[in-house]
């Protein structure tokens, strides 16, 4: 019985699965023409389900010979010495043949113990080669898997020799080198045990770029909702659900995967119908920035440990500050390799679930700072288990009045939004949820929307740019409002000016009625 997985490699006797074909055909190609390249892309996307598959079609091909390994859970002596890592590696290939080639098998074992340095496992490789007389393809998953890299950057370097005179009989090499891991290689040399002492020539120069799309589009979705329709008798309009699930996730792999399964899981059991609709995407979604899971934490592990992009991701995703892509600033770069930026003309969260999971982190960090000062015994409430917005609004004003009116002028505008962000959080007490939206512009917008039970609220947070910015901001708000379907919004307008007064303004704009209040 199939299902969606979300953990480990995924197989297709098993598992319902995006159609990865075009990717595969890709990678493929580059093998074919003897490249040596790494897939460095971040966790749970796609990097080891990729190699296995690649390594089956190279079985039926009678010319090749593909090898797969990885460096992870491997004991860590291994990178104590250049003899400890040649010794691994000989073991790793060892296990590999053992039980479809045994003469290469016994032949390995002959060479094992006489390991002593990458110039003894460099003749190996090339007699191994002499022997084999296929086209040798290595993959290595998890190449970043340890905490210290000096013997494998070494054997990288004996790699690029031998490619650079791979047609030399006595520098025979690996057909095609395939690397795998979250890190590039030029980054792994940050985590050796002396940087300052590394030689910064890349030993992996020889390496092409990879290019290869390894988010999947609405298109290569629809294949895997297709089968589990066809499979489990579940009406759907594919493309739909298709393009729904993309919104969320912007083709991430496993995010794609988690939401399909809480809807099999969690939501579809439950219906008296049995289709999938558009909101049980939006509703999955929900769920899932409920759980816990391993690739939210390696989430947050980032963010906290590199202060440098908790400080671009706040002002990005809270400020909304507009940050130009540039690949040489170390900051971006790092994102994009844990997969919390995407590039479109300029820096993005990488898609709408992080988005929200990482705003409501911050709101949830700042919130443990205003708690104690903040009373929460007033009730926002009404009786048709809606919010009374402009109550908690004005409440919002008179925390800010009583709390942070003696605060610089630069704190209010780094630390504003994310306060008014914290003091939504326990409003909604678990029976509502808020979005955020982004609006680039010169005022630096940021909109909010916000579900409680079926109601739904839009809020809009902006700075004070004088009289005409502000009609000009009613104007788009009740443009909002429109695509959201609702009749009354609300404003937030952070004033930065000495001696402002702490007023609010209640107006209607073309039949849209709009209650501000100036903090």
């Amino acid at each position: 019985m199939k299902e969606f997985n979300t953990t480990g490699t995924c197989y297709p006797e098993q598992h319902y699965m995006m159609d990865n074909s075009g990717k595969l055909a890709a990678i493929l190609s580059l093998i074919e023409r003897g490249k040596y390249f790494t897939i460095n892309r971040p966790r749970q996307y796609g990097k080891t389900t990729s190699m296995f598959r690649l390594a089956d079609q190279l079985r039926a091909m009678e010319a090749y010979m593909p090898i797969n390994m990885s460096f992870q859970g491997i004991d860590e002596k291994w990178h104590e010495s250049d003899a400890n890592f040649a010794q691994m590696f000989v073991n790793q290939l060892k296990k590999k043949l053992k039980f479809v080639y045994f003469d290469l098998f016994k032949f390995l074992d002959e060479y094992e113990e006489s390991m002593g340095d990458m110039d003894d496992l460099s003749l190996l490789i090339t007699e191994f080669v002499h022997q084999v007389k296929k086209k040798i393809v290595l993959f290595i998953d998890e190449v970043d898997a340890s905490s210290n890299y000096e013997p494998f950057l070494k054997f990288l370097a004996m790699l690029r020799t031998k490619y650079l005179a791979r047609n030399q009989a006595d520098e025979a090499t690996f057909h095609s080198i395939v690397l795998a891991g979250v890190h590039d290689i030029k980054s792994l040399k940050f985590k050796l045990r002396n940087p300052e002492e590394a030689d910064y020539s890349s030993p992996w120069n020889i390496a092409v770029d990879f290019e290869v799309r390894m988010s999947f589009n609405p298109q290569e979705i629809a294949p895997m909702l297709e089968e589990y329709s066809a499979t489990e008798g579940v009406k759907m309009d594919v493309l739909t659900i298709a393009e729904r699930l993309y919104y969320h996730t912007s083709g991430y792999p496993f995010l794609v995967s988690k939401l399909c399964k809480n809807i099999a899981d969690k939501i579809y059991p439950k219906k008296e119908d049995s289709t999938w609709m558009v909101e049980d995407v939006d509703a999955a979604a929900q769920i899932l920035l409920d759980e816990s899971n391993t690739n939210f934490d390696s989430l947050f592990k980032n963010l906290e440990n590199h202060t440098d992009l908790y400080e671009m991701v706040q002002r990005i995703l809270v400020e909304g500050e507009t940050v130009p892509f540039n690949r040489h600033n170390p900051v971006i770069h790092k994102a994009i390799i844990y997969g919390i930026f995407k590039r479109n003309g300029r820096i993005k969260i990488h898609n709408r679930i992080y988005e929200q999971l990482i705003y409501n982190y911050l709101a949830s960090v700042n919130l443990t700072k205003i708690r104690p000062r903040h009373n929460y015994s007033h009730h926002f409430t009404t009786e048709d288990n809606g919010l009374d917005m402009k109550a908690a609004l004005l409440r919002f004003q008179q925390f800010m009045k009583e709390n942070y009116s003696e605060k610089s002028l630069d704190f209010l505008e780094r630390e504003g939004r994310t306060i008014f962000l914290a003091f939504l959080t326990p409003i909604l007490n678990g029976h509502g949820h808020s979005f955020k939206e982004v609006q680039v512009s010169l005022e630096k917008r940021l909109d909010i929307v916000v579900t409680y039970f079926q109601h739904r609220y839009i809020i809009e947070l902006k700075k004070w740019y004088g009289e005409q910015a502000h009609q000009k901001g009613l104007l788009q708000l009740t443009n909002y409002l429109d695509i959201h379907g609702v009749d009354e919004g609300f404003l937030v307008v952070f004033d930065e000016r000495k001696g402002k007064e702490w007023r609010t303004e209640e107006v209607t704009v073309e039949e849209k009625k709009v209650f501000g209040i100036w903090v």
